[in-house]
């Protein structure tokens, strides 16, 4: 059974930059897809970044060119950088991973923390 444990997050005014990481811990061997999701209240879910085991990453077109993700294997643990942030990044952002690719359903979930953006 995977957990993922996730720190980050925070307040800041738009314009400014914070970042989350996720650690991942039990099973965590064979290939795999982590990411980190969002919604913020009355909005569906959004995927924001993901990164698979080989190191390839994707990125929802609102986010591009502001928000980075990286991971350090040898640590299981998922980083997100978020820059430049604007008041519709506002929203609870979660860790999620899953086995094989990053196609398909999310199977492990993070507790999530809140992210505010203010104007």
């Amino acid at each position: 059974q995977v957990q993922l444990l996730e720190s980050g997050g925070g307040s800041v005014q738009a314009g400014g930059s914070l970042s989350r990481s996720c650690v991942a811990s039990g099973g965590t061997c064979g290939t795999y897809c982590m990411g980190c999701l969002r919604q913020a209240p009355v909005k569906e879910r959004e995927r924001v970044a993901a990164a698979d085991s080989d190191g390839t990453t994707g990125y929802a077109d609102s986010v591009k060119g502001r928000f980075s993700i990286s991971q350090n294997n040898a640590k299981n643990t998922l980083y997100l950088q978020m820059n430049t942030l604007k008041p519709e990044d506002t929203a609870m952002y979660y860790c999620a991973a899953k086995r094989g690719s990053c196609v398909g359903t999310w199977t492990y979930w993070g507790q999530g923390t809140q992210v505010t953006v203010s104007s």
